[in-house]
């Protein structure tokens, strides 16, 4: 597994010389239709601002665009790609019209950057030598990537940490969209933790999620400021059946039984927001989920030298399999009960044992991503996992598979250092719909 951001796919430019995101920026003025893989492999047209659908052939640099718009935000059941860009934001105006308009502003963008465009109708290079391109360029010749984004407005967007109301929203906050409490062990920084908004890229490209973040911030200034971000290489869970289970920056398979795309009786439990959730003034989030994010670093220099069976201990899954202990295959039931030896073959305190579905009474959708950010000025390595997890309801997902977690023998060997929660507002169904819409009118 490559650790780095290069890109070890890149996409050549049209061969004719000009670049797909500036072809694309020609024709139609942006309205050119793009095209999914669906999740039996057949090829759907879908057009980005309510123009005809417009069929591309398997294969085209338009092939790997995601369609922006649905009933569910894109990025978060989509099958996960391989690099993140996420970044958090604070509000710095006191103004709703000024909010209102970024929003729509960042929607086109997005529409237009996840298609495989400049984020603007210019473009990077055609507008006026005098001006400031409406794109920042360094995405001309990529295609699209499978480029999601996903937007969420924290609890102080409601309200402040002083308790002001800025945007006439308080009322409106729904009842689960509230601070994650303290965990034992936590070690939270508030400096890379919270945030009024975020932006989760997702790309198979670094280049293209990193560009569609710096335009997002570029279109934003004077509304929002950054207050803090990650980059993520590696997906650490699977979240499409079509998908084999990635490993961790501690070699283990992670997220074996995490939530699927395929299973929407499941989805529809644990993960979206059903009408009447969250209460009162609440019902614009209907369609739309939770995300909770947490910085875990990881110890790893403590954990290399950990002989391999106690590793395998702390974890309750063999390391090169990813089966449970005691079972073969990395699918087998996690079985509690089975006994090898007089003694469980999954330790109580086993990571696999306190998370396991069965024993924490919920499920959480896992979108997570390993990071290295350099090291910590003392020769370690500041790596680990940047854990990402969508669910219908915080109090029930996250934050009770996190209490249950509280005797993991897996502690040692983590840190928890930064925390935030969002509220992920339903999908853009249509060409005039935009982000937090049902929110605002």
């Amino acid at each position: 597994m490559s650790t780095d951001f290069d890109s070890s796919e890149r996409h050549a430019a049209h061969p004719r010389g000009m670049s797909r995101r500036r072809l694309l920026g020609l024709a139609g003025g942006g309205t050119l239709g793009i095209v999914a893989a669906g999740a039996t492999g057949g090829v759907l047209g879908r057009a980005t601002a309510g123009t005809a659908t417009a069929p591309v052939a398997p294969g085209s640099d338009a092939a790997d665009a995601i369609p922006f718009t649905g009933r569910h935000q894109a990025g978060i059941v989509t099958p996960a790609q391989d690099r993140l860009h996420f970044i958090a934001l604070d509000v710095t105006t006191d103004s709703r019209d000024d909010l209102v308009e970024m929003l729509k502003t960042w929607t086109e963008a997005a529409r237009r950057m996840t298609a495989g465009q400049d984020a603007g109708p210019v473009g990077a290079v055609d507008g006026n030598e005098h001006a400031a391109p409406d794109d920042t360029g360094e995405a001309l010749g990529l295609a699209a990537s499978g480029l999601t984004l996903t937007i969420g407005f924290g609890p102080t967007l409601f309200t402040t940490a002083d308790g002001r109301d800025r945007f006439g929203l308080a009322a409106r906050k729904p009842a689960a969209l509230v601070e994650l409490p303290e965990f034992a062990g936590d070690r939270i920084d508030p400096a890379i933790s919270g945030g009024d908004l975020c932006i989760q890229a997702c790309a198979n490209d670094p280049q293209v999620a990193v560009h569609a973040v710096r335009n997002l911030v570029r279109l934003g200034a004077g509304v929002v400021s950054v207050r803090w971000s990650q980059l993520g290489f590696g997906r650490t869970s699977s979240t499409s059946t079509e998908q084999a289970t990635p490993r961790n920056l501690m070699g283990f398979k992670d997220g074996t039984n995490n939530l699927k795309a395929e299973n929407g009786q499941a989805l529809d439990r644990f993960v979206w927001v059903a009408p009447g959730d969250g209460g009162p003034g609440a019902d614009w989030l209907a369609g739309g989920s939770y995300l909770v994010t947490r910085r875990i670093r990881m110890l790893v220099e403590h954990w290399d030298t950990v002989p391999l069976g106690r590793q395998e201990a702390a974890m309750g899954r063999r390391k090169g399999s990813g089966a449970p202990l005691g079972q073969r295959a990395e699918f087998d039931p996690v079985d509690l009960t089975h006994v090898v030896d007089g003694k469980p073959a999954i330790p109580a305190d086993s990571h696999v044992a306190l998370s396991n579905p069965t024993n924490a009474g919920t499920a959480i959708l896992r979108r997570g991503y390993s990071f290295v950010d350099g090291s910590d000025g003392s020769g370690r390595l500041d790596a680990g996992l940047f854990f990402i997890a969508y669910q219908r309801n915080p109090e029930t997902g996250f934050v009770q598979v996190q209490r249950n977690l509280a005797g993991d023998a897996l502690n040692q060997f983590i840190e928890h250092t930064s925390s935030a929660v969002f509220a992920c507002p339903p999908g853009v169904e249509s060409g005039d719909d935009w982000w937090g819409r049902a929110l605002f009118t």
